[in-house]
């Protein structure tokens, strides 16, 4: 089947309408941009965004539709989110292909962002059956305390490049169960994924009668929209994924009317590799994720921590095994390239200069390093997997460079390793390798790793959506996906019945008139 062909059956033409309620498309007055593919530079196809006006019309239809909307039952509400699942499987292939072609990731990745979200699809189907509060105990005869769950209202979804469709499952599927309804702005960076996910899901929508206005796709520049999204009183919760720096900003706008949010930023996870570990399977972890969608994860190894008797040992490893991946970069769609394009040319920038900063604080690079250049990388944005022996306190080591470069640093106890880890501003994703039980144990210990994520013997990429995804400190806070997380997007409700014909206080209060 032809590209054509295939961007056909996604519904994706050569000018894309790029703001949707659900089934229906308006009609816009913003610019006309561009997505191009990073593999070799061509156009894929062009988009209308919206302009403000149309982003009224749409929170307008999106609160029309939560009145209805949160009075179906939760099953119910799974049942839609069963058949957006089935939806998804039927068009597996082609998504994962519009992923790779628009945002670079190898096809395998493509593919696995799909099934990402078609789990999620499964997760939050069970989930609509088990919304549910406890019941406690009252200090009061003839009384009864229970908490509730209840639908939040509009979510507000900001999403970015690097998994440009799954993350918008991890929320809207999470959220259309807990009554809610969603707001999304893709990356401008990705435009077409998302249409093409609209245009997935619009059947089920029409068949099922969902009401206009559940789903809803905004397509528009941070000029167009500004703080005014962000800032609008009218959604009680905003979920974003970006840098540390954006997040920051949109956490003070949205702080300031006390709205919630859900960051998922910056990450700059470590490995600590034991004197005690399993290095085969440690090596395998870390290069992909030191490598894998070309270091651009927010889960992506940056920092490997390894035992001092075993330093030159691992160092010479993963000098030969990312030699052999430097070896299989190109074309995504080759299945045998293992690493595709950065997704820009500011992400190449990003990546040269990080490699010049650790040169200039005393970093030694002892691979990679370089952009590669020819006709089989034609568009400048495949830069060669990096090792960069470095320190930790190494003002570039202290940031999150979205680039497959990973920093090599000593340790020489469990407890300097720990502390390590944890000396950094984010706090996304982390693990060790080691197959010491005391280890293992103050590693995930209060006085452990201080990330949101916290793994033994699997590496930091790669989460399964049945957990809780999310970090501390300069990642944010909140959590997407599964375990828990669907309180996020609900309102928490305690309630008080008496059922009694008296009038008890709590804390045995007297008050008599």
């Amino acid at each position: 089947m032809s590209k054509n062909d295939l961007l056909e059956l996604l519904g994706i033409s050569e000018i894309n309408k790029g703001v949707c309620t659900g089934t229906t498309w308006m009609e816009s007055g913003g610019l006309i941009t561009e997505s191009r593919s990073p593999i070799d530079g061509t156009l894929i196809a062009k988009v209308r965004n919206g302009s403000f006006a149309e982003y009224e019309m749409v929170i307008a239809k999106a609160q029309e539709a939560f009145s209805e909307w949160r009075k179906w039952p939760a099953p119910r509400r799974g049942e839609i989110v069963r058949q957006i699942g089935e939806a998804l499987r039927e068009r597996k292939a082609e998504l994962g292909y519009l992923v790779t072609l628009e945002m670079g990731k190898i096809y395998q990745e493509g593919l696995g962002e799909v099934q990402e979200m078609i789990d999620i699809c499964d997760f939050a189907v069970g989930q609509s059956r088990l919304l549910n509060g406890i019941t406690m105990h009252s200090e009061r005869i003839d009384h009864r305390m229970y908490d509730q769950y209840h639908p939040m209202g509009i979510v507000g979804l900001i999403t970015s490049f690097n998994f440009p469709v799954a993350v918008w499952a991890w929320n809207s599927m999470i959220a259309a169960i807990a009554g809610d309804v969603v707001v999304w702005k893709p990356s401008s960076k990705t435009p077409l994924t998302a249409i093409a996910v609209q245009n997935i899901i619009a059947g089920v929508l029409k068949r099922n009668a969902v009401p206009e206005g559940v789903f809803n796709l905004m397509v528009a520049g941070s000029s167009v929209l500004g703080d005014n999204f962000v800032a609008d009183r009218r959604i009680p919760l905003f979920s974003v994924t970006g840098s540390t720096a954006v997040g920051k900003h949109i956490s003070e706008i949205v702080g300031r009317r006390l709205g919630k949010t859900i960051m998922e930023l910056g990450g700059n996870n470590a490995v600590i590799i034991s004197d005690k570990a399993n290095l085969e399977m440690a090596l395998k972890s870390v290069v992909f994720g030191a490598v894998g969608t070309a270091g651009q994860r927010c889960t992506s190894t940056r920092r490997l921590i390894i035992h001092e008797s075993i330093y030159e040992t691992v160092k010479e490893k993963l000098i030969t095994a990312f030699r052999s991946v430097s070896e299989k970069i190109g074309n995504p769609f080759d299945q045998d390239v293992l690493v595709g394009p950065m997704i820009d040319q500011k992400a190449v920038e990003a990546y040269k200069d990080a490699i010049s900063s650790a040169q200039a604080e005393g970093g030694k690079v002892v691979f990679g390093g370089k952009v590669l250049e020819g006709e089989a990388f034609s568009s400048g944005l495949y830069a060669v997997p990096s090792l960069v022996e470095a320190e930790n306190h190494y003002h570039i080591v202290q940031e999150e460079t979205f680039a497959p470069i990973l920093y090599l640093i000593r340790y020489k106890t469990i407890e300097e390793a720990i502390a390590l880890n944890n000396n950094v501003p984010q706090g996304l994703s982390s693990a060790i390798f080691t197959d010491s039980l005391s280890e293992s144990e103050k590693f995930l210990s209060e006085a452990g790793s201080d990330c949101g994520i916290a793994n033994v013997n699997i590496g930091t990429s790669g989460a399964e959506i049945g957990g809780a995804f999310g970090g501390e400190k300069d990642t944010g806070g909140g959590r997407e996906s599964g375990s828990d997380s669907w309180k996020m997007y609900m309102r928490r409700q305690t309630n008080t019945i008496n059922y009694s014909h008296e009038l008890p206080l709590a804390q045995g209060i007297r008050f008599g008139f």
